[in-house]
């Protein structure tokens, strides 16, 4: 599998910025409807401005948007990024799948010969 150097840079970009669970759990809200970054900050023990640094880190990654309404910050989800992401690992998963599949051919070929 052949990817060019920027896309392999936002690759590298999405997956660092899920490996955190509080992001993943961002990502996860605010797929399936706009947030503001204060209520996002209410579901979480930890600072707004903690938690306004989880969202950059996914706005950086392109898996969120933000928009300004007003004196709020409306946060939503990008679902082409994420899939991006399932695109890249679907083709992993293809290549594991193909390996299983020529091990299960090498098997059959090159049977275990039975001893009496």
């Amino acid at each position: 599998m052949v990817v060019d150097q920027s896309t392999e840079t936002g690759i590298d970009r999405i997956f660092q910025a899920l490996a955190d669970a509080t992001r993943r759990d961002i990502v996860s809200r605010v797929i399936t409807a706009s947030h503001s970054v204060t209520s996002l900050a209410e579901h979480y023990d930890m600072s707004f401005a903690a938690v306004q640094k989880h969202v950059q880190v996914l706005e950086r990654a392109l898996l969120v948007t933000k928009e300004r309404r007003g004196r709020e910050q409306l946060v939503r989800g990008r679902i082409d990024t994420i899939g991006r992401a399932a695109a890249l690992l679907q083709a992993y998963e293809e290549i594991w799948a193909q390996r299983a599949l020529r091990i299960d051919e090498i098997l059959a070929e090159n049977p275990k010969k039975e001893q009496s």
